[in-house]
């Protein structure tokens, strides 16, 4: 098998075990990005230069200083900041905008021993569910490129579902990460909100963002969550609780857990080949020894109102500082005859997509 080929947990042991390094495994998906990215578009900003530094860095270090994720490649939805690298979020406003610093989870990987290899096309400020709302280009489904590979993390998805990629992180506000994923074919895990810092991480909606990770297997997700989650004093939102090994959680079988199957969860609104694979995955639960019962979420139709109503919100105050004062985009104005008023509608109006607007 080639390196590209390989999940998380197996380059990982490969490279525990000497038969590859960082610097080649980081190569061969720099390689495989040249190679095959010109088509699906999943990448803004392939981080060549500064990921094989990280990789010779690292192969360097002993044995006994190498973490968790020594040497595996990871990339970064462009939402999230990493230092001197270009943060754009999909947007003409930032499109020349580069980060001070690091967001907490790039922190916490690259003390994991990670190498960031690149960032990711977006649906403008991930508002959007297509990665078609990319001020710079469209992301393809690699599958079949006729198609969409979701979003607004679909440059994410799209890059591990073609193994550009071992594992992404994106974000998630209204579905983010798990629809991408789902149109993808990978997993995507949404953490419960606070679990993971949202310091670094730019604004959509503040009280529904969460970044999470996309990888080929439940096993691999679960430790990547262990490196990004935990408390952090720059996130007043964060939790204070004790990360787990959500790894472990993974050994032994299902016997014990319990499955709550909404009653209007394939009523109205549900297309019959969508109906028939839910009630096709809950029937494979059953079988596999889950206890399945029927639960009420009486709240379900006033879900999306409510979540228009406040991410809405939300995104104009976050979008306000977008003003072409402090940073970013700036209009050209005549300073003679145009109000400040005026440089603020004009520069907007040239930095912000339809979707955004």
């Amino acid at each position: 098998m080639k390196l590209w080929e390989h999940s998380v947990v197996e380059l990982k042991d490969l490279l525990r075990r000497g038969d590859a390094t960082a610097r080649e495994m980081t190569q061969e998906f720099l390689t495989r990005i040249v190679q095959l990215d010109e088509n699906i578009g999943a990448f803004l900003v392939p981080m060549t230069e500064s990921a094989l530094k990280r990789a010779d860095e690292l192969d360097r270090l002993a044995p006994e200083q190498r973490g968790p994720l020594h040497g595996v490649p990871i990339a970064v939805k462009d939402i999230i900041s990493v230092a001197d690298a270009r943060t754009t979020c999909g947007s003409r406003t930032l499109k020349d905008y580069f980060s001070l610093y690091h967001a907490t989870v790039i922190e916490k990987l690259l003390e994991s021993g990670a190498v960031v290899i690149g960032k990711t096309n977006m649906d403008e400020f991930a508002m959007g569910s297509s990665t078609e709302n990319s001020a710079f280009h469209r992301t393809k489904n690699p599958w079949n490129t006729d198609y969409v590979p979701g979003g607004s993390s679909g440059g994410s998805a799209a890059a591990v579902a073609a193994r550009e990629v071992p594992a992404a992180l994106g974000t998630d506000t209204g579905g983010s990460i798990r629809q991408p994923a789902s149109l993808c074919g990978v997993v995507g895990l949404k953490p419960t909100y606070g679990r993971v810092s949202r310091y670094g991480l730019v604004a959509f909606a503040s009280s529904f963002d969460q970044i999470g990770p996309l990888t080929h297997s439940v096993e691999d997700a679960s430790i990547l969550l262990e490196v990004i989650a935990g408390d952090d004093p720059r996130d007043s939102t964060c939790s204070t609780r004790m990360v787990p090994k959500f790894s472990c959680e993974l050994e032994g079988g299902v016997e014990h857990l319990k499955l709550g199957v909404p009653d209007n969860s394939t009523k109205e609104g549900i297309d019959d080949s969508v109906r028939s694979a839910f009630d096709a995955s809950v029937a494979h639960f059953q079988e596999m020894g889950v206890s399945v019962e029927t639960i009420a979420l009486p709240a379900t139709e006033h879900a999306i109102a409510c979540y228009y109503l406040l991410a809405m919100a939300e995104a104009s105050s976050n979008l306000a500082r977008y003003d072409g004062v402090r940073y970013g985009h700036r209009a050209t104005i005549d300073t003679h005859s145009d109000t400040l008023e005026t440089m603020y509608d004009r520069t907007r109006d040239e930095g912000f997509g339809p979707e955004v607007k």
